[in-house]
């Protein structure tokens, strides 16, 4: 699934901030090594998730492994990754999906009120979803650590650049709402001022949409075959 610019959220009320020029007075920390590794997935993750999909389709199940009960577990659990992600996309917009470091305009309500990347979390629910519908149960905690520490790194390198871009209300933002575990406080009403139609997110969404229906197809074969 495409990885956006996490981040593209912050405090209420700053719609009068440019999001393209750098805070020249706002002091930023030593690129480390986490930070150099995540500007490096950023940019090659088009092709990072081709291991997994091999995997999925190349492991065989265990034998005798229950198909119904294992492909239900998974299929609710990929509708709940591709929900949390039709659910950021709708209040952030098609900039979520942008394959440059181009920002957009801040936004804080929705799942970005109680969670600054719920869209990473939805790619991770989502994969570990298609690993349980293989029925490769072993293959699940593995691809939700990968993730985890992959989207970590791309995290901190995104964070380092809205700071720099953003300043210090994005630093507010952060002090706010938690990077991964959802708070359930929002700051901001999570509904409040949805700038984007359901009509134009599903647009945005489309791609992604038709990849994770082609996976469920090819998946439901291979359980059959």
């Amino acid at each position: 699934m495409e990885t956006p610019i996490s981040g593209v959220t912050g405090p209420d009320a700053i719609e009068s901030l440019s999001t393209t020029s750098p805070v020249g007075d706002y002091n930023l920390k030593p690129l480390t090594f986490v930070v150099r590794a995540g500007g490096w997935l950023f940019r090659q993750r088009s092709w990072l998730p081709l291991p997994l999909v091999a995997a999925l389709l190349l492991i065989p199940p265990p034998t005798g492994a229950p198909a119904i009960p294992f492909w239900t577990i998974g299929l609710v659990m990929v509708a709940a990754g591709e929900g949390i992600r039709l659910w950021a996309v709708h209040h952030i917009g098609a900039i979520s999906r942008t394959r440059s470091d181009r920002l957009g305009p801040l936004v804080a309500t929705g799942p970005v009120a109680y969670v600054r990347n719920p869209l990473y979390l939805g790619n991770i629910l989502l994969w570990a979803g298609f690993a349980v519908s293989a029925r490769l149960l072993w293959l699940a905690p593995i691809v939700v650590v990968l993730l985890a520490l992959e989207y970590h790194a791309i995290v901190r390198w995104e964070e380092r650049l809205l700071t720099q871009r953003i300043g210090e209300p994005y630093a507010n933002y952060v002090a706010g709402v938690p990077r991964w575990v959802p708070s359930f406080r929002a700051r901001t009403p999570a509904d409040a001022n949805a700038t984007f139609s359901w009509r134009q997110t599903l647009f945005s969404v489309r791609g992604t949409l038709i990849a994770v229906v082609l996976g469920v197809l090819v998946l439901w074969l291979k359980a059959r075959f």
